[in-house]
């Protein structure tokens, strides 16, 4: 719904019901992933995509069949079907599309939901998408200390609300199966929980010429980014203009902190650049020793690389801490340049969150997109 949102909250503000079909489950080599957004306007609009191309037209038919009936259905296109090119989802992939109608009767909630979203304040929406015709498209807004509206059970209520603050936290949308009346062992009803978390964060240590294209780069994978720098002189907004903020602090220092005030989590990224022993061992060191991160990067030569190791082993870090580290930083695609480098890091990032290869899919068989290892 994100990538709808200004033009859906357009509409909802002037009363006008709207079409939201929405992907709900993907399998293969499905084009777009679960919360993928299109509207079918009041006027006849189309906006947004669930697939890139390849359904749209017959999802678009679908919305303006919701918009007259007034029930919510779900889909599901793929080659699966017979007439699977008819549509045009040839890719190999299946999607399942929850449609529905939404004005400010169905989802009174929205305005509360898109202040949040905008604000970068933690809340997640869950839908009815298949159970009890009754149920479908009732819907739970859950913020990490209330809800709002119900699925039409108290017992499920309690178990969506549970179940989504834990996606809401790891920032990941979900399906989520029950029993009819909330049993978690149960089958008949499925939920869509779709988290909207604020953006993952992104600290790039080592004000270089270098992060400033990983600061880009992470911005345009929709990271909120900081780099951090102990030089005052290097550290300025004016040379990172692609960073959300610049700070000048010795780097060990400032993610001391940020750990301590719980700003590091399971989404964060660190990417250590400086390439000189006496920031980024320290730095290091404390990240290492984090309960958790996304990603952790360390820049330089293999000399570098071996030097940094050794200085480490002999802070007191263990093998299985030094394995949390990827260093040298980024896949091996060549980089010469800045930017090339920060493509290579960004590639390194997507493969390991999506347990990529870093392999040309061109040498490969299969399916495209994997599923992701956690």
């Amino acid at each position: 719904m994100r990538d709808v949102l200004e033009q859906l909250g357009s509409w909802w503000d002037d009363g006008k019901p709207v079409a939201l079909a929405t992907v709900v489950a993907t399998f293969r080599s499905a084009p777009r992933q679960p919360g993928a957004s299109m509207l079918v306007g009041p006027g006849g609009e189309a906006v947004g995509s669930v697939s890139g191309g390849c359904v749209e037209g017959a999802v678009y038919e679908l919305g303006n069949q919701v918009l007259a009936d007034d029930r919510p259905v779900l889909q599901r296109y793929g080659v699966s079907d017979d007439d699977a090119f008819a549509v045009g989802l040839t890719c190999g992939g299946i999607l399942d599309v929850f449609v529905e109608k939404i004005d400010p009767k169905t989802f009174p909630e929205l305005a509360e939901v898109s202040r949040a979203i905008k604000e970068e304040r933690p809340v997640a929406v869950a839908t009815v998408v298949a159970g009890p015709a009754d149920r479908l498209g009732r819907r739970l807004v859950i913020w990490p200390d209330r809800v709002s509206g119900t699925t039409g059970s108290t017992r499920l209520d309690d178990a969506v609300r549970d179940d989504g603050r834990g996606l809401l936290a790891a920032g990941r949308n979900g399906m989520l199966h029950y029993g009819v009346d909330g049993q978690r062992r149960g089958e008949g009803l499925d939920v869509f929980l779709e988290a909207f978390a604020p953006p993952p964060r992104m600290i790039v240590f080592g004000a270089i010429d270098f992060a400033s294209a990983v600061a880009r780069m992470g911005t345009f994978l929709g990271y909120r980014v900081t780099v951090c720098d102990a030089r005052p002189v290097f550290a300025t907004a004016s040379r990172f203009p692609g960073a959300n903020e610049v700070v000048v602090e010795w780097p060990h220092r400032y993610l001391q902190a940020e750990a301590g005030a719980g700003r590091i989590d399971g989404r964060t990224a660190i990417c250590v650049l400086t390439h000189d022993p006496k920031f980024d061992v320290p730095v290091l060191e404390v990240a290492l020793r984090l309960p958790e991160f996304g990603y952790l990067g360390a820049m330089g030569s293999r000399r570098t690389h071996d030097d940094r190791l050794q200085r480490l082993r002999e802070a007191g870090l263990t093998e299985d801490e030094l394995a949390r580290m990827s260093s040298p930083i980024g896949l091996d695609l060549g980089a010469r340049t800045p930017e090339e480098t920060a493509v290579s890091i960004a590639a390194e990032m997507i493969a390991l969150q999506w347990g990529g290869a870093g392999n040309r899919l061109a040498e490969r068989e299969g399916p495209i997109h994997a599923t992701a290892p956690r």
